[in-house]
């Protein structure tokens, strides 16, 4: 119903006239040969590339208010782009693929490229890009040409150069949640031969959230908020006619709250949790069941959220064209960026005061890059060739930290001693609400043989752990890329890639305050239940293993990636083309504490001191077509792909940690179409877009993981779709743009996109659904012909769709997979039954409808 609804009232003359397309977007172009993309590191017309590319032009991106990579999704039809606990963590996805972002130890699925200089994670490419020349989306895996291989595909910015034609561009935004933006440019020759641009811009933003802080000491009474500032210089040095010399420098500062999450399903321990929060404020709903309003965004948190941010990086692009090989072009790409972030965070998205991390230093990342690639690229009659090589350092910090609260101890004590009465009803006179020691029994029976009154020290409030862990990667490849012309219609295409990786981690680990004393005492005690209390009272934030940890890992792998294709074009309106491809990412460490069982103990842990995990690797095959029709005004393109990833890289939230695992395997399995009509109507152009996409995991069994452990939490996931795997994805867009009369011009345009459900949680549990949805985004203007001026109304998902980005578990709220497999009903043989699902489940909601008036001035 939500799709006829999108088809009869967002875009239905839209998809009238742009039936089962997607992806090129539209450009100021009189003809679609004009639509340059560089996928393959020269300019081609993208009807002439065996690709498939999605091309949004400067235009476009202005029109749809793209501003960051999360925008585009609504242009993109086969890309998701989320963010969880700040928005450093932010991932992409293509046809499905993409690795969770939460831990930095993970490469990215997705690449990142700005202006030929590789983002090594998809967070560190977030945020205001600048004034753009395009964006190009390649989808599947990009094994030869762009810096890092990538096993899901690139996204390829490309920002405006400097111009020896003077210019100047400013822009005034207000909006709705109190925002307010300003940017300018100007850019203009500095010399005979020389020319520079300068860009710089500031937002601020209210959160979407309203925040009652209960007792602090969080202040803040809004999150998600936006406040940051960039600039970004550039020189344009022409030294002679066969050289060019392209230097950038940039800085980007945030300083903002983000994120926290509303509670999408209250479980039992919402009870106790309030029970513990002044004035009874720390769920949304005091009773077990679904929130009524999580959608109202109004949550209770009581630790700050603050994130700040620094990203900057310098870059020169050198291209000199020689005499070499019958002349070619010798390009240089040097590049330099450093990366800080640093956030607080309530992590257990109450009101009440279990655990946290604070905003001093204690909880972010860092990274520094130097990267070095250089390639010589010419061509003859027949033949294109390319052949290069890519260097990387990088320097990966990561601080982390897990602080308790006041009310942890008395939280703790009641799920523990609930435990006991579950597993004993003897024991029940023992469950105390709020204790001031750890574990007092209440009753006058003991839950066990040699359980005595003020069985265990408590928590303090502020104990916890530190831990830091740092990563040096050095990766080296050299590639080549070669187009042969057999004939004037048939063309074949090889690139070769190898590349070699080497990783050092060092991790130095402590416990602090005394929190591991709990588990020493449980331990100590030879009458307490290993398999009930052991484990439970051993996780990692109190295991005293842990404290004073140090160790070193490392890590050389290396691998030959690239790709194959055959193109024949069989006539100047149709070429069709097939290609196979093997990509490539990296593996690498867990930074996180990893745990395994105990054989000395059952039911007990032992950190692990191999936090390692190996390389994702794919084999994609795609074939295609691309046809230009009606006198060249016409874009119709579509290709089928199957790709099979093998270990693929699984990051998922296990209720209080992060971990890591590889599954056997992984295909993907679909349809990518594109359309682009410049219709005969003056300044109307029409774009539509599909991709079908059955993105599955293998069957697997405890057998096949590397901790055989993990299965249960995992057994939802052999045969299933994966998450953010959305079968359909539909986009459609119009761009009305043409002259009034009278000096004026207006302008229309509105772009949408329809995405099938889909689940949002690594482990697959069915309450992290996402519905169907429909996202709308809409602008109208006016302005004068000479494009000097332009006043535009606009608005972002303009229907308010609600929606989650992500939906988890509620940390130590709860339990979803039980210790034995469900014997019968849709889950069995799987460790899930609903009716034993007692978890709290959070959600990070996608952004509201947002609104504004922009003027633009131009000279």
């Amino acid at each position: 119903m939500r799709f006829n609804k999108f088809l009869t009232t967002s875009a239905s003359a839209i998809v009238l006239t742009a039936v089962a397309a997607t992806g090129a977007a539209a450009q100021e172009v009189t003809s679609v040969d004009e639509i340059i993309v560089t996928a393959q590191k020269r300019e081609q017309s993208l009807q002439d590339v065996p690709i498939v590319v999605t091309s949004l032009s400067q235009e476009v991106l202005q029109n749809a208010g793209v501003r960051d990579i999360k925008d585009m999704t609504i242009l993109t039809p086969g890309l998701t782009v989320t963010s969880t606990t700040s928005e450093t963590i932010t991932t992409a996805r293509i046809r499905g693929v993409g690795t969770v972002g939460d831990n930095p130890g993970l490469e990215s699925s997705v690449g990142i490229v700005i202006d030929g200089v590789y983002r090594p994670r998809n967070g560190v490419g977030f945020g205001d890009l600048g004034q753009m020349s395009r964006i190009e989306v390649l989808k599947g895996p990009q094994g030869t040409l762009f810096g890092k291989n990538t096993s899901a595909g690139v996204i390829n910015i490309v920002t405006e150069a400097p111009s020896f034609q003077p210019g100047f561009d400013a822009e005034l935004t207000g909006g709705n949640f109190g925002a307010w933006g300003a940017a300018a440019s100007v850019t203009g020759p500095v010399s005979e031969n020389i020319a520079g641009r300068l860009y710089v811009a500031a937002r601020e933003r209210d959160g979407y959230y309203d925040v009652n802080p209960t007792s602090g000491p969080r202040t803040a009474t809004d999150d998600q908020n936006q406040d940051f500032w960039t600039v970004r210089g550039q020189l344009l040095i022409l030294p002679s006619d066969e050289a060019s010399i392209r230097l950038i420098a940039d800085y980007t500062k945030r300083d903002e709250y983000c994120c926290v999450a509303t509670q999408v399903r209250t479980g039992p321990t919402g009870a106790i949790i309030n029970a513990l929060a002044p004035g009874g404020n720390g769920v949304v709903g005091p009773q077990p069941g679904f929130a009524p309003n999580e959608f109202t965004r109004s949550v209770n948190a009581n630790r700050p959220t603050d994130q700040q941010v620094e990203d900057w990086g310098l870059s020169a692009e050198v291209n000199v064209d020689t005499a070499l090989f019958g002349g070619s072009t010798l390009t240089s790409i040097t590049a330099v960026r450093g990366w800080d972030s640093v956030n607080g965070s309530d992590i257990d998205f109450s009101g009440a005061d279990l655990f946290y991390r604070e905003p001093n230093g204690d909880f972010g990342f860092s990274m520094d890059q130097w990267s070095q690639e250089l390639r010589l690229a010419g061509s003859s009659e027949s033949f294109d060739w390319l052949v290069g090589m890519f260097y990387a350092e990088e320097q990966l910090r990561r601080q982390d930290s897990f602080i308790f609260g006041a009310a942890f101890t008395p939280f703790f004590s009641t799920l523990i001693t609930s435990q006991l009465g579950a597993a004993d009803p003897n024991a029940l006179p023992c469950i105390t609400a709020q204790t001031t020691t750890f574990l007092v029994c209440t009753g006058a029976i003991a839950p066990f043989p040699g359980f005595v009154p003020s069985f265990g020290p408590t928590v303090p409030a502020g104990s916890g752990y530190i831990d830091r862990y740092s990563q040096s990667s050095d990766s080296i490849a050299f590639f080549t890329n070669n187009t042969w012309r057999a004939t004037d219609a048939l063309e074949f295409t090889l690139g070769l890639r190898y590349t070699r990786e080497e990783k050092v981690m060092h991790t130095l680990q402590d416990n602090v305050g005394g929190s591991d004393a709990v588990c020493t005492a449980v331990r100590a005690n030879p009458f307490a239940p290993p398999a009930l209390l052991g484990g439970a009272l051993c996780i990692n934030q109190l295991n005293p293993d842990f404290d004073g940890r140090a160790y070193t890992q490392t890590l050389d792998d290396d691998d030959i990636s690239g790709r194959f294709a055959a193109q024949y074009r069989f006539s100047p309106e149709l070429m069709v083309y097939g290609s196979y491809a093997r990509g490539y990412k990296a593996g690498g460490f867990n930074l996180e504490r990893s745990t395994g069982p105990n054989p000395a103990r059952p039911g007990d842990v032992l950190p692990i001191d191999d936090t390692s995990f190996p390389a994702e690797t794919v084999d994609s095959w795609e074939l295609g077509f691309k046809s230009t029709l009606l006198n060249r005004r016409l874009l119709f393109n579509a290709t089928w792909f199957h790709q099979t990833y093998s270990d693929f890289q699984l990051n998922t939230f296990a209720g209080i940690n992060f971990i890591v695992e590889s599954i056997p395997e992984l295909t993907s399995t679909g349809v990518d179409a594109d359309l682009l009509w410049l219709t005969p109507v003056e300044g109307l152009t029409l774009t539509s877009g599909v991709t079908y996409a059955q993105t599955e995991y293998g069957d697997f069994t405890a057998a096949d993981l590397s901790d055989p452990s993990r299965f249960p939490a995992l057994s939802l996931l052999p045969g299933a779709q994966m998450s953010f795997a959305p079968e359909w994805s539909v986009t459609a867009g119009v761009n009305y743009d043409r002259s009034l009369g009278g000096g004026l011009r207006g302008l229309f345009n509105l772009s949408a996109k329809y995405t099938s459900e889909y689940n949002t949680g690594s482990d697959l549990l069915p309450l992290k659904m996402n519905d169907a949805m429909t996202l709308v985004n809409g602008r109208i203007g006016i302005g004068s012909e000479d494009d000097r001026w332009t006043l535009e109304i606009w608005g972002q998902n303009l229907t308010d769709e609600e929606y989650n980005q992500v939906v988890f578990n509620g940390p130590l709220q709860g339990s979803a997979f039980q210790a034995t497999p469900t014997a019968s009903g849709p889950y069995a043989g799987t460790y899930y039954n609903p009716a034993a699902d007692t978890l709290t489940y959070n959600a990070f909601l996608g952004a509201p409808r947002t609104w504004g008036v922009t003027l633009r001035v131009r000279y």
